[in-house]
């Protein structure tokens, strides 16, 4: 800084201080962006595009970028077979992922999706080839493993699949694994082996509706109604819209006889899954079971509409018109379930009954022969035989069969007041005929 005096006109000088400028630095030249090779210009607008669900301008921006290109670029080859798969146009989005893994062959991910490709097509084999090579790459990695162990499932190469699904929950515990290794012990009939499995699941993942639902429908098949219904109302709490919980639950309240609880839970699976076969045909028992036949055939031959090759609707379609008289009506179910299930001898107890109350007592007598040599110990088919062979006077052949009753009936007693009171009349008259 440097200091002047300047003169008033008075005798005091005033002192005034004055700064220099500073200097300014020479202006530094202008940083130049990398320019992006031409193949990677448009990566980041494709990316954003996708991850936007802008899947028609994402489009447009990749097929400009592969003309540019000329089908060199990975990244917009990649993004088209994914947006192409979510359309459902599989064998477009393999040829994407191929022309992708050409460009790039160690791309894991490429590889990879190669290989989901040739599995939603059904080429399990192939897809199974393309994972042995991304192995090569990645020897551990567990969705790999995983989907080894899918492709293995389907080509009925159980022992080899559980060697996958076992070695990928080694390396990662998931929920698909688990569920997966399950549906396969269930596939070979092993359903110790899937209940063991899915209780592991369970305890690692406590909050999964649908390995909670799952189990308990395993303890609903091996009998254990409590464990079932325990766990399949865990299920419900975490997901009260679970069709598969709701509609076991409701299965074992409808077996309790309490069926406008169950009728509640059915609503709400009716919500999520109306076109269910298997939940009209339950809300037709809980019908039945509440005396409306009518209703009851209503929402059963709904089920059937739904299932024409379900046996058990045509089963039950049969009962509910015995039960209202319409014997013509429950010849046709009955038969049509026959032909679906014919070991099932309680079927051929009813076109029995049907046969008999059309006045054709021959074919009654060889269907309830029929229903004997499939179950010997039946004690329901004995008992309509006897009452079919009493009503037609050949009460020797009458009281023979309800012999055959008693047996039965000593080893496992009917609950059934009516059937109770049946005995109580027909047996004192059979046995003073014998």
């Amino acid at each position: 800084a440097e200091v002047s005096t300047q003169s008033t006109g008075s005798d005091e000088e005033e002192v005034k201080v004055t700064e220099q400028e500073p200097v300014k630095p020479a202006p530094l030249p202008k940083a130049k962006l990398p320019d992006l090779p031409i193949i990677e210009k448009n990566n980041w607008l494709i990316h954003m595009l996708f991850i936007n669900k802008e899947f028609e301008k994402c489009k447009q921006v990749i097929k400009e970028q592969i003309e540019m290109t000329e089908r060199t670029c990975e990244y917009a080859l990649y993004v088209r077979g994914m947006i192409q798969r979510n359309e459902a146009m599989i064998q477009e989005s393999l040829e994407s992922f191929q022309a992708a893994a050409m460009l790039n062959p160690n791309s894991l991910e490429n590889l990879k999706q190669v290989g989901r490709s040739l599995y939603l097509l059904g080429r399990h084999k192939a897809a199974l080839d393309i994972y042995a090579e991304a192995a090569k790459l990645a020897p551990d990695d567990p969705e790999l493993l995983h989907n080894q162990g899918v492709c293995l499932v389907y080509l009925t190469d159980y022992s080899k699949a559980e060697e996958c699904f076992k070695k990928a929950l080694s390396v990662q515990k998931t929920e698909h694994s688990y569920s997966q290794l399950g549906k396969m012990h269930i596939l070979r009939g092993d359903s110790n082996g899937a209940l063991a499995i899915y209780k592991r699941a369970v305890e690692n993942f406590p909050e999964n509706s649908e390995l909670l639902s799952v189990l308990g429908l395993l303890y609903l098949q091996m009998g254990d109604t409590q464990k079932a219904f325990e766990h399949l109302g865990n299920a419900m709490t975490y997901d009260p819209q679970n069709v598969k919980a709701i509609m076991g639950a409701g299965s074992i309240i409808q077996d309790h006889g309490d069926y406008d609880v169950a009728l509640t839970k059915y609503r709400v699976a009716a919500s999520v899954t109306p076109e269910s076969h298997a939940l009209w045909n339950n809300i037709g028992m809980c019908f039945f079971g509440k005396k409306k036949y009518v209703a009851a055939i209503s929402c059963l031959k709904r089920a059937h509409y739904l299932a024409p090759f379900e046996w058990r609707t045509c089963y039950n379609l049969g009962l509910a018109h015995l039960t209202m008289h319409q014997y013509a009506s429950a010849f046709h179910f009955v038969s049509a379930a026959i032909n679906l299930k014919p070991k099932f001898a309680p079927l051929f107890m009813l076109l029995g009954v049907a046969l008999t109350h059309l006045e054709d007592p021959n074919n009654a007598k060889q269907a309830y022969e029929q229903a004997i040599a499939i179950e010997s110990d039946n004690a329901m088919t004995y008992l309509n035989y006897a009452i079919m062979l009493f009503n037609n006077g050949e009460k020797s052949a009458a009281a023979t069969q309800y012999s055959q009753f008693e047996l039965c009936h000593q080893k496992k007693a009917l609950n059934d007041p009516d059937v109770n009171a049946l005995v109580a009349k027909l047996g004192p008259i059979l046995h003073m005929g014998s």
